[in-house]
C-alpha cells in the first residue's frame, strides 16, 4: 500500500485526501486550525451524489509526527511555500515523490530546492470545492486531475499517481506536458480569480454579467495564451472561447482567491499573476491588461491586511 502525506488540509488538500482514504490508501493529513474537530469527527464532503464521512481520519499537528511516507501532495497555498522547507524533509525517504497540487507558475522550482529536482512534480486541479465548516468540504463540481513530470513527458510513476485518483472516483490523466498543462489553467485563473476580486469583491456571474469585465477577460485569456505560445505551449484559439462557455454554468460561484480576499487572507499574487506576467514579458510578449490586474490585485492586498 502507498504511504501519502497531505500538506495543507484545506479544501483541496481535504477533498482530494479523504477520497484518496476512502478508497483503501493510507493517508495522513497535516492540519493545524481544525485538528481537534477533525480527530473528534472525521472529514465530511458534501458532494452532489451524498456526504461521505472519512472517520477515524489519520491526522498529525506536525510532519515529524507523521514521517516518511511515499507520496507527499502539497496543497498548501503558495503564500505558504516558505514553510516548505521545514514541513517537507520528515516526510521524505529515498523513494518520495512529492507532488504539488498548488495554483500558479514556479511551485515545483521551489519544492526541488528542497527535497531534490528528481522528487519534485507537479498536479493540476479543475475542481469546484469549498470549505465550508471545519473539517467540511462541499464539492459542487469534482472535475479533473492531471499530473506531470516537470519536464517530458509523463512517466510511468505518473501513470501511477494518476491511477491512484482514477480508483478513487476522480477522473485524473497523466500530461505529457506540465507546463502546457499550467498555462491552460492560467488562461482561466488569471481572469476570475483576479477580477473576482480586482472588480470589489464580486461572482463569477456579475463579471460575464458585465460587458467591460468580460472584454478584460477576453484579453486577459489571450495576452496569457500568447506568452504560452511563445514559451513552446499550444493554446489553441478556440480554448478562449472554451473556457467562457464552460465558466457560464458555475453561477455565482466565488473563486479561491475571492475567497481569501473576503476572509482577509494573503492572496497568492505572485505565483498566479506576478510569475506568469515576468515570464510572458521576458518572452517578448506585451502583457498590459495582465499588468495591470498585477498592480490592482497588489492594492487590494495591501488594503485588505490593513
Amino acid at each position: 500500500m502507498t504511504s501519502i502525506a497531505i500538506v495543507g488540509s484545506g479544501a483541496l488538500g481535504s477533498y482530494y485526501g479523504a477520497r484518496l482514504a476512502l478508497a483503501g490508501n493510507e493517508v495522513r493529513f497535516l492540519m493545524r486550525g481544525d485538528l481537534a474537530h477533525v480527530r473528534a469527527h472525521g472529514v465530511k464532503l458534501v458532494e452532489k451524489n451524498g456526504t461521505h464521512v472519512l472517520s477515524p481520519a489519520a491526522v498529525f499537528g506536525t510532519a515529524v509526527e507523521i514521517g516518511p511516507v511515499d507520496l507527499v501532495f502539497v496543497a498548501l497555498k503558495t503564500t505558504g511555500n516558505h514553510e516548505l522547507s521545514r514541513l517537507l524533509p520528515p516526510l521524505v525517504h529515498d523513494r518520495t515523490l512529492v507532488i504539488t497540487l498548488q495554483n500558479g507558475l514556479g511551485n515545483e522550482e521551489e519544492i526541488a530546492a528542497v527535497v531534490g529536482p528528481g522528487r519534485a512534480a507537479g498536479g493540476l486541479c479543475f475542481i469546484a470545492a469549498t470549505r465550508t465548516g471545519p473539517g467540511e468540504v462541499t464539492c459542487y463540481e469534482p472535475g479533473t486531475m492531471a499530473v506531470g513530470e516537470v519536464a517530458g513527458p509523463a512517466t510511468e510513476r505518473m501513470r501511477a499517481v494518476a491511477a491512484l485518483f482514477v480508483a478513487a472516483g476522480i477522473r485524473c490523466a497523466a500530461e505529457d506536458s506540465l507546463m502546457q498543462a499550467r498555462w491552460r489553467k492560467l488562461v482561466w485563473n488569471i481572469p476570475f480569480n483576479g477580477l473576482a476580486v480586482a472588480a470589489g469583491g464580486i461572482t463569477i456571474d456579475r463579471i460575464l454579467a458585465s460587458p467591460a469585465l468580460k472584454s478584460r477577460v477576453r484579453q486577459l485569456m489571450d495576452e496569457t495564451a500568447r506568452a504560452a505560445r511563445a514559451l513552446g505551449h499550444e493554446v489553441a484559439e478556440s480554448f478562449i472561447q472554451y473556457q467562457i462557455d464552460r465558466t457560464l454554468d458555475l453561477g455565482a460561484y466565488q473563486p479561491s482567491t475571492l475567497i481569501d480576499y473576503l476572509a482577509g487572507r494573503e492572496m497568492e499574487i505572485e505565483a498566479i499573476w506576478g510569475e506568469p506576467l515576468r515570464r510572458g514579458v521576458a518572452a517578448g510578449v506585451a502583457m498590459p491588461e495582465l499588468a495591470r490586474l498585477y498592480e490592482e490585485l497588489k492594492g487590494a492586498g495591501r488594503k485588505s491586511a490593513v
